[in-house]
């Protein structure tokens, strides 16, 4: 490459929302993973729980922990597998491993599915707990349509889309990972102070054995995907400063490791705790289980509200600057503000229409995420790892990326179709623009 080439490369890099900045502390990796991690899904554990009964749904619980710790834990190891240059992005490593190609439509597809799903359910959760809040706190007020309660929700995004890149938006995580802890709190803390519910059952709730099993399937599918931070961690890695005696996988480890301690507190005690109060009659929402108090109730969705905001920005980020490499790349754009606020907020835009268009989308992202969210967490990382690390046949690395990976497969194959057929049972309830 020429030097104005290089030059040229460069003022796009540092123009470009994941490369722009590396000067990240190591506390910034563990806000960031708590909030891309920790979704408004840790309130469905406990039911989550009670369709798999105790024993297997602890087993499920820290097993997918376990899992998709040692698969991030590969991903930032190889961020600097090869010397002088860093894997930014999850395509990078994945043309790094398959070419540049191949590896591109492996991974891309995927990343997107997963990113702009997050971001659509997002919209829908948003609105839906603002909607909530006003709800509980104001009940004889004149019911206010869900749709509304999104375009709220969506007009807080499109001024913070505006951030140009993870590091400007590390103050919005920070609260969000708060929050995220503390509504887990709310939830297992409001449990106990309700107690045992009388006479709590913790028999099956299915009624026949196909039942059990297609309810056990969908179950498995919302703990898998309640570890899904592995779509952005390269890219809050690349974030990170880097020098050969202190490469930048030290501090984005530690962070990782803070951000799962942190998961774990927030998952663990939610999904045994509510389970155990509720039994078999808990709630799909455990805030929703729990009734009063409303002011405690209202407070724990606004903080949902707060949370879901972090996520929104922590999962689009990659997305523009996907969009942005592309338009300024391949399309020849000047780099500018006016290119960056015009494509992000046609991206806002879209991902809160379909949100207003198909509130459901969350049940249909259990089916599409079962295609999407396994591979990335599961056992894209492993497959990589195998590919480039090449460890000796039947050596314990060799054996726990083989087991990863046959895992990985198995949840592929079978949380879609507990999904599937829950869209299935609800879809005569589901309305269009709610």
């Amino acid at each position: 490459m020429s030097d104005d080439a290089l030059a040229k490369q460069k003022a796009i890099d540092d123009w470009l929302p994941i490369t722009a900045s590396r000067k990240a502390k190591w506390w910034y990796s563990a806000i960031h993973n708590v909030t891309a991690m920790v979704g408004a899904g840790v309130l469905s554990l406990p039911y989550a729980m009670s369709n798999m009964g105790w024993g297997p749904g602890i087993v499920v619980l820290i097993l997918s922990w376990v899992i998709t710790l040692y698969t991030l834990w590969q991903m930032v190891e190889m961020h600097e597998m090869i010397p002088g240059k860093r894997l930014d992005r999850y395509h990078e490593l994945g043309q790094e491993a398959f070419g540049e190609k191949l590896g591109l439509w492996i991974v891309v597809p995927q990343q997107i599915v997963v990113e702009i799903g997050t971001c659509i359910v997002y919209m829908v959760t948003g609105g839906k707990s603002l909607k909530k809040v006003h709800d509980t706190l104001c009940t004889d007020c004149k019911d206010i349509k869900t749709s509304y309660w999104i375009i709220i929700f969506a007009s807080i995004n499109f001024v913070l889309a505006q951030c140009p890149n993870f590091n400007s938006i590390s103050f919005i995580s920070l609260a969000a990972a708060t929050m995220s802890l503390t509504y887990s709190t709310i939830a297992w803390g409001a449990s106990i102070h309700k107690g045992v519910t009388p006479n709590v059952s913790y028999a099956s709730r299915s009624t026949s054995t196909s039942d059990a099993v297609f309810n056990f399937f969908s179950a498995l599918g919302d703990v898998a995907f309640a570890y899904a931070g592995h779509n952005v961690v390269l890219e809050i890695q690349a974030t990170m400063p880097s020098t050969p005696e202190n490469p930048s996988k030290k501090p984005m480890w530690k962070g990782v490791v803070v951000a799962y301690i942190g998961v774990a507190f927030c998952y663990f005690p939610v999904a045994l705790i509510g389970y155990y109060m509720f039994g078999n009659s808990v709630d799909d929402n455990i805030l929703m289980s729990l009734e009063r108090p409303a002011w405690l109730i209202a407070a724990a969705n606004l903080f949902v509200v707060v949370h879901v905001v972090g996520g929104y920005q922590i999962f689009a980020m990659p997305v523009f600057d996907m969009m942005e490499t592309y338009m300024v790349i391949k399309l020849k754009f000047a780099p500018s503000f006016g290119l960056r606020l015009i494509s992000r907020s046609i991206y806002v835009a879209l991902t809160m229409l379909i949100g207003i268009c198909i509130p459901f989308f969350g049940s249909l992202l259990g089916f599409l995420g079962g295609f999407a969210f396994a591979p990335t967490s599961y056992y894209l990382p492993c497959i990589i790892w195998l590919k480039l690390k090449k460890p000796r046949r039947f050596s314990l690395s060799w054996i726990i990326n083989w087991a990863c990976i046959v895992i990985g497969v198995l949840l592929m194959i079978v949380s879609p179709i507990g999904a599937m057929r829950n869209i299935i049972l609800s879809a005569k309830t589901y309305k269009f623009f709610s």
